[in-house]
């Protein structure tokens, strides 16, 4: 019986997502100055018709002192996203109109001697946090040349595709009228086998400026009319593969007529609020931490990394078409605690789940001192992955989405 599933993303602008932005900048600043840097900083932002508001809290700890502008960071971030203007929801360059607090302390010593290396009760460096941590890939996207090499569950890449694009054609001046605010969702109709067929729905929400009293005489039809054509133009038709495209697709483009007032003018921000948008868009299962403005020592991150990253050598192997693999950890020890790497392959596994979890253990290390090793998790690349997602992107010259880089090494040992 064919089926709908239905997965949404939101762009840099979303009022989540420039507080992960915010967070993930700060992050990478004392990851530059101390690569074994401690931090968890979590963020708040906030406008009103005459302020707004970025609060950053957390702790940093730095083997040397170092001098962290945090308040211009969280400003420079905003700014980078195109938070200058008031009238967009919030003027981040600008002291009059935005003010910025920042209330960070050091890591607790007690944590912090369970994560170190030879200290506390282990010779190695242990978890930094308790918890469970989910990796999940599939091949249904792998049949679409722009989604080619993501192994992501279809609605949740095209979704992550579509509000990255928005973001580009705004700042390239594709659309002169964007805001930085923005939202997708794509639903996608599946076979009785799970096979996508085509697309359901696609829903595009941006923000926009004024057009109606600038530029149309007060006229929202003429307005709406324009959005529309340049969204279906230059991001829907651009991203979306004609094949999953038909006469039945609804295509929904600021649904509630007008979008002006939005960023955190409109909403508060929080960072870790977007962790389904982060990982696969509700097709597999999540953990309940959030990833940004946490230094690699924090296994809700990099255990997330590299579950994704053994899930996506299972599928690239061609040993199941689908695969989700489970971690757990207990704060300051480095093995996990269930190698529960329980990999489950929903009836899609060529050999059984149990000898696939042998051959995932022979092939990855999931200690937290191997996985940021093996990944290069100590750089500064955390700023890039506040939107967007955090799994199917192309991996960069700088070591961004290491986790996304296929090993031939491993695929053989996967196949032997």
């Amino acid at each position: 019986m064919a089926y709908l599933f239905t997965s949404e993303s939101v762009s840099e602008g979303h009022p989540d997502k420039l507080c992960d932005h915010i967070s993930d900048s700060i992050l990478d600043a004392c990851l530059s100055v101390d690569k074994r840097a401690r931090v968890a900083v979590e963020t708040m932002v906030k406008g009103t018709d005459e302020v707004s508001h970025i609060i950053v809290g957390g702790e940093v700890t730095l083997a040397h002192d170092a001098d962290i502008d945090y308040e211009g960071i969280a400003r420079r971030a905003a700014a980078e996203i195109g938070y200058t203007d008031h009238a967009f929801g919030m003027d981040a360059l600008n002291t009059e109109l935005c003010e910025v607090l920042v209330l960070i302390s050091q890591q607790s010593a007690d944590i912090s001697q369970g994560v170190d290396e030879g200290k506390g009760l282990h010779l190695e460096q242990g978890a930094g946090d308790q918890g469970l941590m989910f990796g999940y890939a599939s091949d249904e996207s792998e049949e679409f040349p722009i989604l080619a090499g993501s192994f992501m569950p279809l609605p949740a890449a095209l979704a992550q595709r579509l509000t990255l694009e928005l973001s580009r054609a705004r700042k390239e001046g594709l659309l002169p009228w964007a805001r930085p605010d923005a939202k997708s969702q794509v639903t996608v109709e599946y076979d009785g086998n799970g096979t996508p067929l085509h697309l359901e729905t696609v829903v595009i929400a941006i923000q926009h400026d004024d057009l109606a009293h600038v530029q149309f005489d007060g006229d929202t039809d003429k307005e709406r009319s324009l959005i529309v054509a340049d969204i279906e133009e230059h991001i829907i038709r651009k991203i979306v593969p004609p094949s999953l495209l038909n006469i039945e697709t609804k295509i929904i483009i600021n649904g509630t007529g007008r979008f002006v007032l939005g960023g955190p003018h409109a909403d508060a921000g929080l960072t870790g609020r977007k962790i389904i948008v982060d990982t696969y868009g509700g097709m597999g299962r999540h953990g309940g931490g959030a990833f940004s403005g946490k230094d690699p020592s924090k296994v809700d991150r990099s255990a997330a990394y590299a579950a994704r990253w053994a899930a996506k050598h299972v599928v690239a192997s061609g040993l199941s078409k689908k695969c989700e693999i489970q971690l757990a950890y207990a704060i300051g020890v480095a093995e996990p605690v269930s190698i529960s790497v329980n990999v489950q392959t929903f009836g899609t596994g060529t050999i059984p789940n149990s000898e696939l979890t042998d051959k995932v253990l022979q092939a990855f290390d999931f200690r937290p001192q191997a996985i940021i090793e093996t990944l290069g998790l100590r750089a500064p690349i955390y700023a890039r992955t506040a939107a967007g997602g955090h799994f199917g992107r192309e991996p960069d010259n700088e070591g961004g989405f290491s986790w996304e880089r296929l090993d031939e090494e491993k695929l053989s040992s996967l196949r032997a």
